[in-house]
């Protein structure tokens, strides 16, 4: 199952070089820097497109959804075709932090019906070859996605009621400090959902910022079936770490900020 969520710098370097290369998307995003493109224009892989999770990955129209809604089916098929992405095309999506960017991108597009998405294990900092700079603007894709409505996609989700009713198989993969309630600086509340458990999206992950073996992943997750965090973008990259074990994990796209939102939904603090 890894080879099928994850691909390495070396294995995209020869998917490259072999004359067929996949569509590599730049998803770069940091809580703190939420527009990459800048970084993206001074280096990228190449022929990578740039996408903007905050205007191509959400949409901040919808209302009730949390901070980071998940797009629409019309504007996220608009996106993948400005993307170059054409039916059938693979896709290989890389970031720069945590893989929070491409998790993300992994996530809604595979939701949406492509069947050859794969996180570059690693990020950025594993490709050992030359970047490009400038902005790659490809021809237009002609992709159909089957599953537009993401909610109902082709990857599980969770209603807040779905997620309370988990207990102990949710995990927040929140840093400690915001599941225990010690600091919220995003939410206007602190804690977590009743009954989660903390497995934080960076402890997925090794030093160099890939992966954790399969095994140590599963150690890691034990029976989990479903994940959240502050706005269902780290949490992605639980539900990745879980499809590498081979477990069709559920996300909870609203996450903590749609649970805080409702004031009749119990808080949890502490460890």
């Amino acid at each position: 199952m890894r080879s099928e969520v994850l691909v390495t710098a070396t294995e995209l370097e020869e998917l490259i070089a072999g004359g067929a290369p996949p569509r590599i998307l730049d998803v770069r995003w940091q809580l703190a820097e939420p527009d990459g493109s800048a970084a993206y224009e001074a280096g990228h892989l190449p022929g990578a497109v740039y996408v903007s999770l905050e205007d191509e990955l959400t949409d901040h129209a919808v209302t009730g959804k949390g901070r980071h809604p998940l797009p629409s089916g019309a504007a996220l098929q608009a996106a993948a075709r400005r993307w170059g992405i054409r039916d059938g095309d693979p896709v290989v999506v890389y970031d720069d932090w945590n893989r929070a960017g491409s998790a993300r991108a992994w996530w809604v597009l595979t939701a949406a019906g492509l069947a050859d998405v794969r996180i570059l294990d690693g990020g950025l900092a594993a490709w050992r070859g030359a970047l490009e700079s400038g902005v790659v603007t490809p021809e237009p894709g002609d992709v159909t996605l089957t599953h537009p409505d993401l909610y109902a996609g082709a990857m599980p989700t969770l209603s807040a009621d779905d997620a309370a009713a988990l207990g102990s198989r949710l995990t927040d993969a929140r840093a400690p400090e915001r599941f225990r309630g010690d600091v919220e600086p995003v939410d206007p509340v602190a804690g977590h959902v009743p009954g989660a458990v903390n497995v934080p999206s960076t402890s997925l992950l090794d030093a160099d910022g890939a992966f954790l073996p399969t095994a140590d992943l599963a150690d890691a997750l034990g029976d989990t079936a479903g994940a959240y965090c502050g706005s269902g973008v780290t949490a992605a990259v639980a539900v990745a770490a879980l499809a590498v074990v081979g477990v069709d994990a559920a996300l909870f796209p609203g996450s903590w900020s749609q649970w805080c939102g409702e004031p009749s939904r119990p808080v949890a603090t502490g460890g």
